[in-house]
């Protein structure tokens, strides 16, 4: 898609276009082991915002009749780790938990592809202003200028946002299936077998050894002069939040050290890092005791993974305590029942290419 001319839209002060929601529980006493879900039902059937770092904001339900809702909003999100300052369109009705807001249009806009294209906007003019300890508020957050298309008389271009949106949606609609179709092929896919895999500790010798990582504040970092990856909690990006100045005294880990999230949202994250890097609170380092190639890495951290999303759970029972005691992964191993690289490298071969086979035919 073409880059979009912007030199004729016009800047708004976010205030100017929205006003904050009040949106209360209705209920004179809360108690939110039984007074919300985690999945929507006939009961709980009212999407409430809160600091979610994706599905839409939305992590839990409550009644309809126990929270004040509106429909036709943009959420903010207040506070988090990671969620500070992320936004969302929520077309439908909504209520509010707890580490989030609602705003609304002052005009009214019946579109739901315009809420699409301005929390896109204000996202981007937002997201990199605000952190854990400059929350994102509405005191701060209506003050924020934007950059959006107007009509002859200056005013915003709701059609115009309109269509670009749908737009948007059709060409991805059509992308995805282009590779949902590429990449089913023939049905000849066999399930691995695991039975004959053998559970490994991450400390064992074969593997790596663990380390604390940095442990630094993302936001008391400069970037001046950025040079040093920055890995967070985040499942996007291979992790890295930012890339920031390098910092007198403390060594970047080397390129090739795999990071791993032991709480919060994205429990589990596990990826190869491809430059050196600095890690923030609760990301360990998992550093190779022997040569591995970058397919067994990412095999491993595929693995790694999996384990932290199937038997550990945020907030409740994370990675902490487990890194150097329990946790552990299965691997192939050869007849010797060592690891086997040999194997998890061509599978990991073998994925790129169907993957790229995949890109190949999505272009043409």
């Amino acid at each position: 898609m073409k880059k979009i001319d912007t030199t004729n839209w016009r800047e708004f002060q976010i205030k100017e276009l929205f006003y904050k929601l009040d949106l209360k529980c209705r209920k004179k006493t809360f108690h939110k082991a039984t007074d919300v879900s985690l999945t929507k039902s006939d009961e709980f059937n009212l999407p409430l915002v809160n600091a979610k770092h994706s599905n839409n904001g939305i992590m839990y339900y409550g009644r309809s009749e126990d929270f004040e809702a509106e429909d036709m909003t943009i959420d903010i999100v207040e506070d988090g780790a990671a969620s500070t300052g992320d936004v969302y369109p929520q077309p439908q009705s909504t209520g509010v938990l707890y580490n989030a807001y609602l705003i609304k249009l002052i005009e009214p806009v019946s579109s739901k592809y315009v809420l699409f294209f301005l929390s896109a906007i204000i996202e981007r003019s937002v997201k990199q202003k605000f952190g854990y300890e400059n929350k994102c508020t509405w005191d701060k957050v209506k003050e924020v200028n934007v950059l959006l298309p107007v009509t002859t008389d200056r005013k915003p271009n709701w059609a115009y946002m309109e269509q670009y949106m749908q737009n948007i949606e059709g060409k991805v609609n059509s992308d995805i299936l282009s590779i949902t179709t590429a990449l089913d092929g023939p049905k000849s896919q066999i399930k691995v077998d695991t039975t004959t895999w053998r559970r490994f500790h991450l400390y064992d010798d074969e593997l790596f050894i663990i380390d604390n990582g940095t442990k630094l504040d993302r936001v008391k970092m400069s970037e001046n002069n950025p040079s040093i990856n920055f890995v967070g909690r985040a499942n996007a990006n291979n992790g890295v939040t930012a890339c920031v100045d390098k910092i007198d005294g403390i060594k970047p880990y080397d390129a090739g050290c795999l990071t791993i999230s032991l709480g919060g949202e994205y429990l589990g994250s596990c990826f190869v890092q491809e430059k050196p890097f600095y890690t923030s609170q609760n990301v360990n380092v998992l550093i190779p005791k022997h040569p591995m190639s970058d397919y067994c890495k990412r095999f491993i951290s595929t693995m790694i993974f999996r384990e932290g999303r199937i038997h550990y759970k945020a907030f409740i029972d994370e990675l902490n305590r487990h890194m150097r005691r329990d946790f552990s992964i299965l691997l192939p191993v050869t007849a010797s029942n060592t690891p086997d690289w040999e194997y998890m490298e061509k599978y990991m071969q073998m994925i790129e290419q169907k993957t790229k086979n995949a890109l190949y035919y999505l272009a043409s």
